[in-house]
């Protein structure tokens, strides 16, 4: 990718600290408040010196909040950059002027980073939708989440700032109801569980994710188990919240790993999938400007159709709850 131009300040946004953000680290206070962005974006703009403390001369990722500042962030227009859209086959399952929700496919990256220039979902996406969301600039337009890039399925992305700002706040407000399926080792003892912890990087591993007692935020999985047997169980997990490789990490704190990932996997232990078997499976929420209820189910890819029918996982036992679901939407529409 290349730089090309730096244009001038197009928004800036006030964010008055409480005593509830007192102690955090002023990049996680942004963070907070500005759900969707990432914290690499925030530091660009901090060295950008686009970020300051009402008062303060210099700041820093780490300056530590008191509560009673004032932070002024400003988001310039776009740095403009050759991403050159690509004809790239995506799943749209659903769009109208306001959003696009696509099924992503298995190892696709959502957004260029280092190491993938080419060949992601956004050169996928700005081939087919001229018009997208700017908030995250040009390397990440409309990006309102994320998946990891060997995790399938549903993933929204915005065509204008409004929506986004609206479906950030939903993730925020946990209004956003995310299911994801996946294959995990093992028979479960209880069929539902709970699981309620701090995430934060693993401090031997700083690649990893990891629970911890202090520095991390908070993490919760709901989770239900489909069917199960050989050894292998097939999981529905709803998340209240989206930590980076959350699920992954908590199903491992049970010891139940999630089947082919090779990160959070059991180490030795013979794998029958070249990919995690994960998959965002529905989202449930209103729309961000009409306000209706949409439910949206993500076909499941045919490698984890396969790796269920190998370790025979019935799969057939998710659909009652999807077809329920959306009878009932289409009856009160």
């Amino acid at each position: 990718m290349r730089e090309i131009e730096e244009k001038k300040i197009k928004e800036i946004i006030y964010i008055n600290c409480s005593l509830k953000d007192a102690g955090k680290r002023m990049d996680m206070v942004i963070n907070d408040y500005m759900t969707g962005v990432t914290r690499a974006y925030i530091q660009n703009l901090i060295d950008g010196n686009n970020i300051e403390i009402k008062g303060k001369n210099k700041v820093k990722s780490g300056n530590k909040i008191k509560g009673t500042e004032e932070i002024i962030v400003k988001i310039p227009e776009d740095i403009m950059l050759d991403i050159v859209p690509e004809n790239i086959p995506i799943n749209i399952i659903y769009e109208d002027k306001d959003m696009i929700i696509v099924n992503k496919e298995p190892n696709m990256v959502v957004h260029p980073a280092v190491g993938n220039y080419t060949g992601t979902l956004v050169h996928a996406i700005l081939y087919h939708v001229k018009d997208l969301s700017s908030m995250n600039g040009v390397i990440r337009p409309g990006i309102v989440h994320r998946l990891d890039k060997d995790t399938s399925g549903v993933i929204i992305i915005a065509k204008n700032d409004i929506a986004h700002l609206k479906l950030s706040e939903m993730f925020k407000e946990k209004t956003m109801e995310k299911t994801y399926i996946c294959i995990c080792k093992g028979n479960f003892k209880e069929n539902k569980g709970r699981i309620e912890n701090l995430i934060g990087r693993d401090g031997k591993d700083r690649k990893k994710m990891a629970i911890v007692e202090d520095g991390g935020r908070v993490a919760i999985s709901n989770y239900e188990v489909i069917d199960s047997g050989n050894n292998f169980s097939l999981v529905k997990v709803r998340i209240e919240t989206g930590r980076t490789h959350q699920i992954r990490v908590h199903m491992r704190s049970i010891n139940h790993p999630i089947v082919g990932d090779s990160v959070y996997g059991i180490t030795g232990s013979k794998e029958v999938a070249k990919r995690q078997m994960l998959h965002a499976y529905t989202l449930k929420f209103n729309h961000p400007i009409t306000g209706k209820e949409l439910f949206i189910q993500g076909e499941i890819p045919e490698d984890f159709k396969i790796i269920a029918k190998r370790l025979k996982l019935n799969l057939e036992r998710l659909n009652p709850d999807f077809q329920e679901e959306w009878d009932r939407i289409i009856d009160e529409d």
